[in-house]
């Protein structure tokens, strides 16, 4: 039988310290401390609810994150 998967894991790191920052400097902490991918949005995109452990979502107006959330 074959192993089963291991869930991804997740960086040991707060969504919510992303709001208020400035969307570039955001977008390069995240990446940098091990989100996996960094996708990037505006406040009101239609997406998908497919759920990625380790990808976090930055909700961007006028260049400042307005929301964060991780999936």
């Amino acid at each position: 039988m074959a192993p089963l998967p291991r869930p991804a894991q997740t960086p040991d790191d707060s969504p919510d310290a992303y709001v208020g920052m400035d969307a570039d400097a955001a977008e390069q902490r995240a990446a940098g401390r091990g989100w996996r991918p960094v996708r990037r949005l505006p406040p009101d995109a239609i997406i998908t609810m497919e759920h990625m452990p380790g990808r976090l979502n930055l909700a961007v107006s006028d260049g400042v994150v307005v929301r964060c959330w991780q999936g």
